[in-house]
């Protein structure tokens, strides 16, 4: 009989006990998540605030359901809204975070630009304070080098040259080579023979050699045959006094046509070797290196 009665008394203890406690639901366990994790964020008060008021409260909302046993499709729909309130302000916090980088990028981007702008100014003033000692310069110097310079210029003209916006540009044409070759044939000789000639009598002009290609075969292909021929004529000039230290060799490939590749004089006219002269000093026009 007393087993029967403390019997009696458990089962009654178990069924308050279910009466009493929740049913489970993943929804809500994961909304407690994502509110707890949102209130963690140092920034959410300031940044989402909204969205983790919003979410406490159907979070509330939903554990108050839930404790009144009230249906699960309820108690899942305020979990699920609690939950995205927290995923709301977690974005907001993220996009916030970005935009605060992108500023931060954008302020150094700022400053590097002004070093490079303070550098400039230094430059010019360097460059003026030396403009200015130049100009100090006695006439009679300044003459001569005129003199001399007008003088280099009139015989690289003679070797047929123009006057273009990247200087003083001779043009090499294809035939001085035999086709798809990159040696020179005995007829360029003579031209090679005058231009280190003049190189010689000016000795502060440098040059850039550089080789082109018509737009027939694989890049690849164009850009080693033009480099090959520009390479050939430096090797040309070295042969015949011309110090490699004023030769800048390029090969240009079929990037540069100075006619069109539809004919076949157009392709010879881009198939050739420019020779880009500096001044007696050295220095080349702006834009001569491209």
């Amino acid at each position: 009989m007393r087993f029967h009665t403390f019997a009696c008394l458990g089962l009654m203890a178990a069924l308050s006990g279910c009466a009493t406690t929740p049913p489970q639901n993943s929804t809500l366990d994961e909304a407690h998540v994502a509110v707890q994790r949102l209130a963690e964020d140092p920034s959410a008060t300031q940044i989402a605030s909204k969205q983790l008021q919003d979410a406490r409260a159907a979070l509330e909302l939903a554990d108050s359901a839930a404790a009144a046993h009230k249906s699960t499709d309820e108690v899942t729909h305020l979990a699920y809204l609690a939950r995205g309130q927290a995923e709301l302000g977690e974005a907001t916090l993220a996009e916030a975070r970005a935009r605060a980088k992108v500023a931060e990028g954008e302020a150094s981007r700022n400053r590097v630009l002004l070093e490079a702008r303070e550098r400039e100014v230094g430059v010019a003033r360097e460059q003026t304070r030396e403009a200015k000692a130049g100009a100090a310069a006695s006439e009679a110097d300044a003459a001569a080098a005129r003199e001399s310079e007008e003088t280099a210029r009139a015989k690289i003209r003679e070797l047929q040259a123009k006057e273009t916006e990247r200087g003083m540009v001779l043009t090499l044409g294809n035939v001085l080579f035999d086709t798809a070759k990159a040696t020179l044939k005995p007829g360029a000789y003579l031209v090679l023979d005058r231009l280190a000639a003049f190189l010689k009598t000016s000795p502060g002009t440098k040059i850039i050699v550089e080789g082109h290609a018509d737009s027939r075969g694989a890049e690849e292909y164009n850009q080693e045959l033009s480099r090959s021929r520009a390479q050939s004529v430096a090797e040309g000039l070295g042969t015949r006094g011309i110090g490699a230290d004023r030769i800048q060799l390029v090969g240009r490939g079929k990037r540069y046509p100075v006619a069109s590749n539809e004919t076949a004089e157009g392709r010879q006219d881009n198939r050739r070797v420019e020779i880009v002269f500096s001044d007696t000093h050295g220095q080349f026009a702006h834009g001569a290196e491209r």
